[in-house]
Order: C-alpha cells, then sequence, then structure tokens
C-alpha cells in the first residue's frame, strides 16, 4: 500500500456491491478512504434499487447510484427472473461510463470478476479466490475477517488509506422529521430501541427475551420501542401483550430514513446481529448488539467506547444442526454447508 499504487487522471470509479443493509454499512470505511485519495473523482455505487431513495443529500461520500440487473451471483430476487436483454442493456451503459476503476466488493469474485471485467474500466479490482478469473489488482478472500477492514485492504490496492475503521452515516433533518411523528407518542421521554429479527435465525435472539429485557427497562424509567419490517409486526405485537408494561411497535411504520431518525434520538437500541444494528452504529448510537459467536469475527464493532457485543456460544445451527468446525466441513462437504449455514463464505 504505498504511494505508486495510486492512480493517475481518475475521474470516474465504480463499486459493485448488491447486498442488504449491513452489506452496504460496511464498505463505508473504504469508501471514505477512496473519496480522501482521489478527492476529484465521481464515486458510483452499482447495486439493488433500495439504495436509490436512500443515498441523497450527501448522506455518505457515493455520489450516484446505478441499479444493476438481476443476474444470478450478482443479483438475485425471490420470483424475479433474469432478463438477458436487460442486461446486455446495462452492460452496453457501463461501457458508455467509461470507468477509471471499477473495484467489486461483492465477494470472492465467482460472479462478479467476470461481470466487471464487461464494464470496459481501465482498471478492474476485487476479491478473487481458487474458483474466481483474475482482475488487474486483487486480493486473496478469506472468509473470517472484520468486514469494514476487508474492504479497507481491498482498497489499499490502489493507494486509499483509512480515515476511519468505523462506518458513519449522516443524519439528515429529514430523518428526524419523519421519524417526529411517531416519536410523539413518547414525548420527551427517554426511550429504548429493540431489534429483535434477522434474517437468519442464527443470529435471532429469541423474542420473548426482549420483551422480558423490555420490562426490566421500562422498570428502569425508559419507554419501551421495538422496530422491524412490515412483516414483523403481528409476532412483536403479539409479544408485546404478553409484556407486564407498555411498549410501542415501529414496525413497517417507518422508512428506513425514519428509522435513522428514531435510533438517533434513543438513548439506546439493543438488537440481534443484522442490518439495523449496523445502522445504528454508523450514525453513532449506543448500542448492544447480540451475536452468534462466528459472525462477531466478520460483524461485530472495532470499538467499545459506545458498543457492547454480548455473544450466544450456543453452535448448532437450529435448522441443520451442523456446528461450523473444520471437521464438519469435511463431513458434510462443502455444497452442503454452503445451502444451510452460509456464514462460511462458501
Amino acid at each position: 500500500m504505498t504511494a505508486s499504487t495510486v492512480v493517475s487522471n481518475v475521474k470516474k470509479i465504480g463499486i459493485l456491491r448488491s447486498g442488504a443493509l449491513g452489506d452496504f454499512i460496511v464498505i463505508l470505511p473504504a469508501v471514505l478512504a477512496i473519496r480522501n485519495t482521489y478527492p476529484n473523482s465521481e464515486i458510483i455505487l452499482i447495486g439493488r434499487p433500495w439504495l436509490k431513495e436512500f443515498l441523497n443529500d450527501k448522506r455518505t461520500p457515493i455520489g450516484r447510484f446505478i441499479e444493476v440487473p438481476v443476474l444470478k451471483g450478482i443479483r438475485e430476487e425471490f420470483e424475479k427472473d433474469e432478463d438477458t436483454t436487460e442486461v446486455h442493456e446495462f452492460l452496453q451503459r457501463m461501457k458508455e461510463e467509461a470507468f477509471d476503476i471499477v473495484i467489486q466488493m461483492q465477494g470472492k469474485g465467482i460472479a462478479a470478476n467476470p461481470f466487471i471485467k464487461q464494464f470496459g474500466a481501465k482498471l478492474t479490482v476485487g476479491f478473487t479466490s481458487s474458483e474466481s478469473e483474475n482482475v488487474d489488482r486483487s486480493t486473496l478472500y478469506y472468509y473470517y475477517q472484520a468486514e469494514p477492514l476487508r474492504y479497507l485492504e481491498l482498497v489499499g490496492l490502489i493507494g486509499a488509506h483509512p480515515v476511519s475503521l468505523e462506518p458513519t452515516i449522516n443524519i439528515l433533518n429529514t430523518d428526524l422529521d419523519q421519524a417526529g411523528s411517531f416519536l410523539s407518542r413518547v414525548g420527551n421521554e427517554p426511550y429504548i430501541v429493540l431489534h429483535p429479527f434477522a434474517l437468519d435465525v442464527r443470529r435471532s435472539w429469541p423474542l420473548e427475551k426482549f420483551c422480558e429485557l423490555g420490562d426490566i427497562l421500562f422498570e428502569r424509567g425508559f419507554k419501551i420501542i421495538f422496530s422491524g419490517s412490515k412483516q414483523d409486526k403481528e409476532r412483536i405485537d403479539s409479544g408485546i401483550k404478553q409484556m407486564s408494561y407498555p411498549a410501542l411497535n415501529s414496525s413497517g411504520q417507518l422508512s428506513l430514513s425514519g428509522l435513522v431518525g428514531l435510533m438517533a434520538k434513543s438513548e439506546l437500541v439493543v438488537s440481534s446481529d443484522t442490518g439495523p444494528l449496523h445502522l445504528a452504529r454508523a450514525i453513532g448510537a449506543k448500542t448492544v448488539g447480540i451475536y452468534w459467536a462466528p459472525n462477531l469475527i466478520n460483524w461485530g464493532p472495532l470499538y467499545r467506547d459506545r458498543h457492547r457485543p454480548v455473544v450466544s456460544w450456543e453452535m448448532e445451527c437450529p435448522l441443520c444442526g451442523i456446528i461450523p468446525t473444520i471437521h464438519s466441513l469435511m463431513s458434510h462437504g462443502q455444497q452442503h454447508v454452503h445451502t444451510t449455514c452460509r456464514s462460511f463464505g462458501m
């Protein structure tokens, strides 16, 4: 990572990162490093459509967003098939963008490397593995690594030095405004946000435990607000009915911007290891994150000044019963681990 790795005359940098909320947040220190090293270049994120509305008004160093089409290994959507015409037209647009650098922050490079090589960029950068094609500048992908540091190491290949190790997202007035209507129900009283659900059951502390915690925190003088998706609302409502004290349920009532506003004014966010937890950390809220042990390595906070990780050492996967060890990889086979225990990043 020396000055000689810095690329000259860079006007446009594309970053491929097509994933969920947490996947996006962990690349932000690397994006900031790029912005600091290439202050006059345009940084364009290529990703899923949910980011289009969120990435505005100087929230991050990203200057523009381009939606990536549905494509195996790049962006896979339930009940939405790949459209070869759409993919072809997208690739043509990417060539017309005339990128100086394209960086894939997608993963091991099996699908992403051949994809970005079709953009026609002057320089391609990304992760590689024994299964992937090479790009111009690369580093090997090894799963167990703190995610923000993974991408900082990657952008070091173009001479970008760290400015910050932890992700940061700017809080906008519109965030606070969107949360304002819901927060009128708690007045000026201090509140704590509880976020129980994650897509991966291994990363979800039971709802009844969150409800018990909510009662304890209420007795200590805090209002309790649950957060979640629209699909979580009914389950959380059922949990609240079993509590000894009242709690509010914001599930499905706030946009992502409104969730930023809600968490920004909270005294604390307690959450399973999922996207909203990473969002809370990025905006500077105090957090207690509940982690399934292996995930703490990749997704846990690097600092402890405002964040406290709590670790579950129950290693057996509740879905398939596999315990993530080298022995399980050998006895069950890599393909089985890939489909049931994706923590290995196979």
